[in-house]
C-alpha cells in the first residue's frame, strides 16, 4: 500500500469555541465546597479540542441499522460500567453534578465541569502539569481505581502470602476483589439467586459464598479475609442487560451477516460467563460484512496496582472494505519478519492475521478518547489457537485536523533540517505494525507464564515498548521488500521519534507515557538522538536507527522471556529518569506551540 487511506467520512473538528465564550462573559457563580471553580476549570477547557465522527452509514442495511441501535445501548452500559471501575461513586457524582447544573441554570461554571467528566470519563481530571485531581467532591481513587475495594497492595500481598490457592482467583483479569463482609457476601448470594444463568454459568460459587457468609454470621467478627466474584457478578444488572441486547443485534443482522450474528451471539454468552474464548474465535475467523465491534474487558492499563484487571470497552465500527482487502494482500511474509527478531526463542506465527480498516461509529468506555488501533485478544493461549485481530480506525488515524495538532507537537521538537520528515504515512504505517508487533516476539515467560503474571504492573509498559520497537526493527526489512519508498521508511522513523516527545514528565501510574520516556533516553544513551541546547531541539541520527532499535528491542525481550519483577522494575528505573534541561526544555517547546492538549470525542451515531 503505497497510497494514502481517502478519509471518506466527515471529521468535524471544533475547538470548543462556545464553552470558552460562555466562560469568559459567565457571571461569577460561586460552587459548594469541592467542586472546581471556573478559573481552575477553564484554563483545561482551552485546552481541549472537540471532534465529530459522523462517518456515513447509508450503505447499511435495515437489519444492520437496526442492529447498530441495539449495539449502542450495550456501549451505553459499557461506559457506565467502566466509570464505576474507575470510581466506584463516579455515577454517583454524575449525578450530583447534573442536579446542581440544573438548579443553577446550567452556568458555564457547571457546563465545564459536565465538559471535564466527559473528557476524563469520571470526576478525576489530569491537570495541564500531569497531576491527577478530583474536580468533584470525590476522593481521589486509589492505584487500582475500585477493582480491589481501597484495599492497598500490602494488605492483598499478606493475604495471599497466607492464602496461595486463592491467588488465581483474587488475581483473575476479570474478577472484583471485595473483604469479607455480611453485606458484600449477603449481596452477592442474592445476585447469584436473582440470576439463575449466573449461578449456571459459574458452578460452585453460590455454595462458596454461602459458606463465607454463615461463617462470617457465627463469628460476627470484622471482615478480614477477602475474596473474588466475577465481573459478570460484580455488575449483574448490566451484563444481564447488555446480554439480552448483543441477542437482539444479532437477531436484526442475522439475515444479512450471519457471522457477526454468530460472534455477537457467543459475546453475549461470554458476558456472563467472564470466559472469552468463544466469542473471541468467533471474532477473529469470522468474515464479517459491514461491521465489526471490539467487546468486552480486555486492556489492564487502568490498574496501576497488579497491572491483571481488565476494564471494559466497546467500540462500534463500519468497515472500508477496499482498503482492508488491499491491506491483507500486502501483510504476507509474517513468519521471516519473526525470524529476523533479536530473540533466540522464535515462535511459529500466522501468516494471515485479520487485520481490518475502520471508520469509528461509536466507542465507549477504554476505548473512548481516540484510540486509533487495537489488537485482540491479549492472552497468548487463545492468539496461539486463534490468532488475533487487528482493528485501524481510519477516520482518527487519517483526520487531517488531529496530524495537524501532531505535527505542530514535532516541530516544536526537531531541529528545523527534520521537520518535514514526519507524514500522516509515517503515523500510520508505524500504529499498523505497532500492532502487528504484538502479534511478535516473546508472549510469555520462559517457563510459560502469562507476562501479566509474572510481571504485573509491568507487564503493559514492556509489551507497549516491545511493540513500538518491533514496528521500527523490521521497517529495514520491508524497506527492502518495497513495502516501503524511501520517503515512507523515514517517515515511519520520524514517526516514532514522535511517539517518544512527552509535554510533562510522566507519572510511574502511566505505563505508556513512562514507556516511552525509556525510548528517549536509550536513544539519547546510544546516539539515535541528540540535543542541541542552543536551539533547544533534537537531532535524529538515521544511519543508527536500525542497530540501536535493534539493541533495546534485545533488551525487553530478555526482560519479559525471564518473567523477573525486579529485573524489569531495574530496567524501569534505569531509563525512566527526567531531565528537567533536557525533557523539560522540549515539554517546554511542545506546550507553548501545540494547542489543544486534550481532545474530546463526539459521534453523530449518538446525536451528539
Amino acid at each position: 500500500m503505497k497510497k494514502l487511506l481517502a478519509c471518506t467520512l466527515t471529521v468535524v473538528v471544533a475547538v470548543c469555541a462556545l464553552a470558552q465564550t460562555k466562560m469568559r462573559s459567565a457571571p461569577d457563580v460561586k460552587l459548594p465546597n469541592g467542586y472546581w471553580p471556573i478559573e481552575k476549570s477553564g484554563p483545561l477547557i482551552e485546552k481541549t479540542q472537540t471532534v465529530r465522527l459522523a462517518p456515513d452509514l447509508s450503505q447499511l442495511t435495515a437489519g444492520e441499522r437496526r442492529g447498530v441501535a441495539k449495539l449502542l445501548e450495550v456501549g451505553k452500559i459499557f461506559q457506565s460500567v467502566y466509570e464505576q471501575q474507575r470510581h466506584e461513586r463516579a455515577l454517583a457524582a454524575a449525578r450530583d453534578l447534573l442536579q446542581l447544573d440544573r438548579r443553577l441554570g446550567s452556568p458555564a461554571a457547571t457546563q465545564n465541569l459536565v465538559t471535564l467528566y466527559r473528557l476524563f470519563q469520571g470526576p478525576i481530571a489530569t491537570t495541564l502539569d500531569n497531576k491527577r485531581e478530583p474536580f468533584l467532591p470525590i476522593e481521589l481513587t486509589p492505584p487500582g481505581q475500585s477493582m480491589y475495594d481501597g484495599i492497598s497492595k500490602q494488605e492483598v500481598d499478606a493475604y495471599l502470602a497466607a492464602h496461595p490457592d486463592e491467588r488465581d482467583a483474587l488475581l483473575d483479569q476479570r474478577s472484583v476483589v471485595r473483604r469479607a463482609t455480611v453485606a458484600n457476601l449477603r449481596r452477592d448470594v442474592e445476585k447469584l439467586q436473582q440470576y439463575g444463568a449466573l449461578s449456571t454459568l459459574h458452578p460452585g460459587l453460590q455454595a462458596e459464598l454461602m459458606v463465607r457468609l454463615e461463617e462470617r454470621l457465627k463469628t460476627r467478627a470484622d471482615a478480614k479475609g477477602l475474596y473474588a466474584v466475577p465481573y459478570s457478578l460484580a455488575y449483574a444488572d448490566e451484563m444481564i442487560r447488555a446480554h439480552g441486547l448483543l441477542n437482539e443485534a444479532a437477531d436484526a443482522v442475522a439475515r444479512d451477516d450471519w457471522e457477526f450474528a454468530r460472534y455477537l451471539r457467543n459475546r453475549a454468552r461470554d458476558l456472563l460467563s467472564d470466559d472469552y474464548e468463544s466469542g473471541d474465535a468467533a471474532w477473529v475467523t469470522g468474515h464479517f460484512k459491514n461491521l465489526n465491534a471490539q467487546i468486552g474487558a480486555y486492556e489492564t492499563y487502568d490498574d496501576a496496582l497488579y497491572g491483571v484487571k481488565t476494564f471494559y470497552a466497546f467500540s462500534l465500527l463500519r468497515t472500508r472494505r477496499q482498503e482492508t482487502d488491499d491491506l491483507r494482500r500486502a501483510m504476507r511474509g509474517l513468519q521471516a519478519l519473526e525470524d529476523s527478531l533479536p530473540y533466540e526463542h522464535h515462535k511459529r506465527v500466522r501468516e494471515d492475521i485479520p487485520v481490518g480498516v475502520y471508520d469509528v461509529i461509536a466507542d465507549f468506555g477504554q476505548a473512548r478518547g481516540g484510540n486509533t488501533a487495537t489488537i485482540l485478544p491479549n492472552e497468548s493461549y487463545l492468539a496461539r489457537r486463534y490468532g488475533r485481530t487487528i482493528l485501524l480506525r481510519a477516520n482518527i488515524m487519517r483526520s487531517p485536523e488531529i496530524f495537524e495538532g501532531t505535527n505542530r507537537t514535532w516541530a516544536a521538537a526537531i531541529v528545523p533540517a527534520q521537520k518535514d520528515d514526519l507524514t500522516s504515512d509515517g503515523n500510520f504505517y508505524r500504529t499498523l505494525w505497532h500492532e502487528v508487533g504484538h502479534y511478535l516476539g516473546v508472549d510469555a515467560t520462559k517457563t510459560g507464564q502469562e507476562l501479566a503474571a509474572a510481571l504485573q504492573d509491568d507487564a503493559d509498559l514492556l509489551e507497549e515498548m516491545k511493540a513500538d520497537l518491533v514496528s521500527l526493527y523490521v521497517a529495514e526489512a520491508l524497506h527492502k521488500q518495497s513495502y516501503y519508498t524511501d520517503a515512507q521508511l523515514r517517515s515511519v522513523y520520524a514517526s516514532g521519534i514522535l511517539r517518544v516527545l512527552q509535554n510533562n514528565k510522566p507519572r510511574r501510574d502511566q505505563p505508556y507515557q513512562t514507556m516511552e520516556l525509556m525510548q528517549w533516553n536509550f536513544f539519547m544513551e546510544h546516539g539515535l538522538l541528540s540535543f542541541d541546547r542552543q536551539t533547544q531541539r533534537l537531532r535524529i541520527n538515521y544511519g543508527k536507527y536500525h542497530e540501536v532499535v535493534g539493541q533495546m528491542l534485545a533488551r525487553v525481550f530478555a526482560v519479559q522471556y525471564e518473567g523477573d519483577k525486579a529485573a524489569a522494575d531495574r530496567f524501569v528505573d534505569e531509563y525512566a529518569k527526567w531531565d528537567e534541561s533536557l525533557h523539560g526544555a522540549i515539554a517546554q517547546n511542545i506546550r507553548a506551540n501545540q494547542g489543544a492538549r486534550f481532545r474530546l470525542f463526539k459521534y453523530a451515531a449518538l446525536g451528539e
